[in-house]
């Protein structure tokens, strides 16, 4: 028998509700499929085992799945269950009817237990839709109903893993092989990686954050992005499900990849900033050099200037607003505040007329200052205070800010050195953080790292201390 994958694991649940953060597994059972190499049928393994949720069944649960809170009080933990359902999972394809649910509720259960769980998922409601598309459900009774499949433990766990098993098998006898390798494909999205990279080109990915560069004949990448699970997003660029002609030339280009790991989201998301600014991918767009961003000031005379990011030093920060991606975006933000507050087109530098009143006022929409009926001191009082809501805060430290992200599994940290908005390094020990500190770059500003820490700052998730402070413990 040829199947998709050379092991499979049917899985189902029972648990005492629909959501997976608040309830709990009340049984799980696997039906493990693995092909014989040497030609011989697949040999099947069925597992199952009622859970202690540690949480009462609702009585409609009850009714449903026939599990009462009598029947699961002698039952294990899930904690003490979880190495045999890990065992019967390891190396196959998770397959489970509605697989968000069940999927799901395994992530999370094996995340209170801290052993995270990264099997491959498999639909067989999408399955079904895919193979059979003009059929009228696709539910687990409309598919024994239609395909005369049999269920004798309707909503027990391992009666309905057991057709979901059936079901596949039914597969190979209405369908070629082609057609259901083709299905599972799409629907899991499995990467194809293009011929002239290694096989084990994701292997050697790791599940967590950082950034990847893809890479051509040349020095140069091609292409650098950044994910919070490296091997799951770059196995994501080589679907075959390509939603866009450049994602096909890539693959056509790409020789080899790259990886630098983080270990959080903010240090991958600033790496992939300044890398695509000094290296310029020809992939990237919307993240490469921004000539036109910068900051808007006001001098001594209120007039409006624009300073480009490349000429922006940490000193014109203090009372600037923005960042802005362009002096015309800063423009329109200057003609929305008008708007709403009755501000001067001229006094704000939107109008270039020398004197009399401007078109706003001709349309009873400004308050004067350019007629001399609001003064100049009250009118720019009033256009900082629409402002305020863009401005750049006050760099919220004495001096150089340290920031710790430390890895989901504890075995990494990162210490992020950040000073006026800009980003100067990350070390990943004592030694860098040491080196770093004694000659520390200076600020450059970069609008989409700025924009990072702002918005980070705006929701109170941008924890710094200053370095006297803390730089002896920031491994500890």
């Amino acid at each position: 028998m040829q199947l998709f994958a050379p092991s499979l694991a049917f899985v189902d649940l029972e648990t005492t509700g629909m959501h997976a953060e608040g309830d709990r597994i009340t049984e799980v059972a696997i039906v493990r499929v693995d092909l014989d190499l040497a030609g011989g049928p697949p040999r099947i393994t069925e597992w199952s085992s009622l859970v202690d949720p540690g949480i009462p069944i609702p009585p409609v649960i009850q009714v449903l799945t026939g599990i009462t809170d009598a029947m699961v009080a002698g039952a294990p933990a899930f904690a003490d269950i979880a190495g045999h359902v890990e065992a019967h999972l390891d190396g196959a394809v998770f397959i489970a009817h509605n697989a968000r649910f069940d999927h799901g509720f395994l992530k999370h259960a094996f995340a209170r237990v801290n052993r995270p769980i990264t099997t491959r998922a498999l639909c067989t409601v999408r399955l079904s839709r895919r193979l059979y598309p003009d059929a009228q459900g696709h539910g687990l009774d409309a598919l024994v109903a239609r395909h005369g499949l049999t269920n004798t433990a309707r909503h027990r766990a391992l009666g309905d893993a057991r057709v979901l098993w059936s079901f596949v098998e039914l597969l190979y006898r209405e369908h070629p092989v082609e057609t259901i390798a083709a299905a599972v494909k799409r629907i899991m999205k499995i990467p194809s990686l293009p011929p002239q990279l290694p096989a084990d080109a994701l292997e050697v990915l790791p599940d967590g954050p950082g950034i990847y560069l893809f890479y051509g004949e040349n020095p140069l990448p091609l292409y650098v992005g950044k994910s919070v699970n490296l091997r799951e997003r770059v196995g994501a660029h080589f679907t075959s499900d390509w939603r866009q002609e450049s994602d096909l030339r890539l693959s056509q280009e790409i020789r080899r990849i790259e990886f630098e790991p983080t270990a959080g989201e903010l240090g991958a998301l600033m790496r992939e900033a300044i890398t695509i600014k000094r290296l310029l991918p020809s992939h990237n767009r919307a993240l490469r050099r921004k000539h036109d961003a910068g900051v808007l000031r006001f001098d001594a005379h209120g007039n409006p200037q624009f300073i480009l990011a490349r000429d922006v030093t940490p000193a014109e920060l203090v009372g600037a607003f923005g960042p802005f991606a362009s002096k015309r975006g800063a423009r329109e933000a200057l003609r929305s505040v008008a708007g709403e507050h009755g501000l001067c087109w001229r006094r704000i530098g939107i109008e270039k007329r020398a004197e009399g009143p401007c078109f706003q006022r001709q349309l009873k929409r400004c308050a004067g200052a350019c007629i001399g009926a609001e003064s100049a001191a009250d009118h720019d009082a009033r256009l900082l205070a629409a402002l305020a809501p863009l401005a750049v805060p006050t760099w919220p430290v004495d001096g150089i800010g340290l920031l710790r992200e430390v890895d989901a599994k504890g075995e990494r940290t990162d210490v992020h050195l950040l000073r006026d908005w800009c980003w100067l390094g990350t070390a990943r020990d004592e030694g860098e953080l040491v080196m770093l500190l004694e000659s520390p770059p200076a600020p450059s500003f970069d609008l989409d790292v700025a924009r990072l820490l702002l918005k980070r700052h705006a929701q109170g998730k941008l924890s710094m201390q200053a370095v006297a402070k803390v730089a002896s413990e920031a491994f500890d």
